[in-house]
């Protein structure tokens, strides 16, 4: 065990300056990607069933702990639909928004890895031909050195950048997950609501003749 750390660590000496800034940009983009994914944790709500999702609706008490101040939040003091939708709209404008930065934030901590690792690659060789241009009895010896930093940096470079893809994908598709479980639980509060407060819908649902049988579709009140 103690070989292997020691033949770590001198692999990692010999990536120059630029790895410690590379074991920086990791810890960042690691520590952040595990934020989000943990943020973004729900399993077996998002895939609730519709049933499932409206007795939540009708008793929040009952709903997991990680949605029910949610579901309270768009239901308190609403006397309308159109307040749900409101609070809905509040929903997405603020927990989806700052969602949305984290994962732009973590694309560009993914991006940068192997930029560092190409300016390791860049001044890895920058000190090779240094060498030769200077030469000397230890140009070998600065060569090799030179050519080992930049093979090590961009390997590195790589390696940090290939496991936050993965993750930033995997809360990519969380967060896709939870705007689409946040659609589907606005569309059956509004469902769960609506005989509630008969009257006070954005439409006006014309009434059917008797001799008629066939829904008509609803139309916009008037303006004036």
């Amino acid at each position: 065990m103690a070989k292997l750390l020691h033949e770590m660590w001198a692999t990692w000496s010999d990536g120059g300056d630029v790895m410690l800034a590379m074991a920086l940009l990791a810890v960042v983009m690691y520590a952040t990607a595990s934020h989000l994914l943990s943020a973004l944790r729900y399993r077996g709500i998002t895939k609730a069933s519709d049933q499932v999702l409206r007795s939540w609706v009708a008793d929040p008490q009952h709903a997991p702990q990680r949605i029910r101040e949610l579901i309270r939040y768009t239901q308190d003091d609403v006397h309308s639909l159109r307040d749900v939708e409101g609070r809905f709209r509040e929903v997405e404008a603020t927990k989806v928004s700052h969602i949305d930065r984290q994962v732009a934030f973590l694309n560009v901590l993914v991006v940068s890895a192997p930029l560092f690792g190409l300016l390791g690659t860049v001044l890895g060789m920058l000190l090779t031909f240094k060498a030769i241009g200077v030469g000397g009895s230890s140009t070998s010896e600065v060569i090799a050195k030179g050519i080992s930093e930049a093979l090590v940096a961009t390997q590195t470079g790589m390696m940090v950048a290939i496991p936050g893809l993965v993750m930033a994908t995997v809360a990519k598709r969380r967060r896709h997950e939870y705007v689409a479980f946040l659609a589907r639980l606005e569309g059956i509060t509004l469902r769960f609501f609506r005989p509630q407060m008969h009257g006070m819908t954005r439409f006006i649902t014309r009434p059917l003749p008797v001799a008629e049988s066939r829904p008509t579709l609803p139309i916009e009140p008037s303006k004036t």
